[in-house]
């Protein structure tokens, strides 16, 4: 029972020592400097809860307050979850309207304010998280590139041509046909066409295949 107290008086002095510091202006690293862990994590806790639950001005004006003392991987878990609102509102509202959404739009759709809208979109594409959004998706590419492939060998020429423009292979300029360096080849029944094969054929010749590629391509139009 004496252990159950002194739980309780802890958890209390926690909760008044939290909304102490809520009633501050900003909060700073020194306003924290004495909370021991059961405090700290109590602290995390509630800021996650009344995050959720504010919308807006409101949001923006707790955000800037306990800015601070937030954990660097609590600011990316925001930018994210403010990504994925505005990207989701920005396609449901397009879908739904066929234009673009301006930032009052926007705004009512995911609960944000109008500011964190403006600074998200200009602030974005320097923001660390974009980078590593970038990455993720050059880490899917074999994967998609692995799919165009399967459809070009299936007799699909739109994916057979665009196989080719993503390794470089094709590479169509207005002063004539110009085949890039690849260490791929194709085979056609028992004919072998490589980078070598290539190279040694004339520009007519080159220009006849690509006519050949451009005409079953259309046809499938």
């Amino acid at each position: 029972m004496e252990t159950e107290n002194t739980a309780l008086t802890k958890f209390t002095d926690s909760k008044r020592k939290v909304k102490h510091l809520f009633a501050l202006k900003k909060i700073t690293p020194k306003d924290i400097e004495g909370f021991n862990e059961l405090e700290r994590d109590y602290l995390a806790e509630t800021s996650a809860e009344i995050l959720q639950q504010l919308k807006g001005d409101e949001r923006d004006n707790f955000i800037n307050k306990i800015a601070m003392i937030v954990p660097a991987e609590t600011n990316s878990q925001i930018w994210e979850y403010n990504d994925y609102l505005i990207s989701n509102a920005i396609s449901n509202l397009m879908r739904a309207h066929g234009f673009m959404p301006d930032r009052t739009d926007i705004a009512k759709a995911t609960g944000l304010s109008r500011q964190t809208i403006a600074k998200h979109l200009k602030e974005y594409k320097t923001h660390p998280e974009y980078a590593a959004e970038l990455e993720r998706f050059k880490f899917m590419a074999p994967k998609v590139l692995a799919n165009v492939f399967k459809f070009a060998l299936n007799g699909d020429m739109k994916a057979a041509r665009l196989y080719f423009e993503m390794i470089g292979t094709v590479n169509k300029r207005q002063s004539g046909s110009v085949v890039n360096e690849q260490n791929n080849y194709i085979q056609i029944n028992n004919t072998i066409l490589s980078q070598e094969n290539l190279k040694q054929l004339s520009e007519e010749q080159l220009n006849q295949i690509e006519n050949i590629i451009t005409s079953a391509d259309s046809s499938l139009l």
